[in-house]
């Protein structure tokens, strides 16, 4: 999984968002390292709603301009949910090498 979609799907996890909160959100998730632009967050949120794994959760006017406001749907809450465990089994295999203490090579000619 691409990390924007991961960013997506976790930024709607735990509640619904509409565009501008997502942008907000995923920046939030990734430490500021991640600023979705309007135009790839779009492109995005129209993949996942092809395949299924949001939903449009509220169209709405706000302030004259209309809201869609999207939620993840039960596919995308099972793909991150496998997601999460794979990114988990390989964050303990990095943590197990790196524990693993190396023997030092010495050189015969030194």
């Amino acid at each position: 999984m691409q990390e924007p979609t991961r960013l997506l799907l976790t930024a709607l996890a735990d509640a619904p968002r509409h565009g501008y909160a997502l942008i907000q959100e995923i920046a939030a998730i990734s430490g500021g390292r991640v600023k979705m632009r309007a135009g790839t967050l779009y492109a995005a949120l129209d993949r996942l709603l092809d395949q299924g794994l949001i939903h449009v959760d509220r169209d709405e006017v706000v302030d004259g301009r209309a809201r869609r406001t999207y939620a993840l749907s039960e596919p995308g809450r099972t793909l991150l949910a496998e997601e999460t465990e794979r990114l988990r089994v390989l964050v303990a295999e990095a943590e197990r090498r790196l524990s693993v203490v190396r023997p030092t090579i010495r050189r015969a000619f030194a």
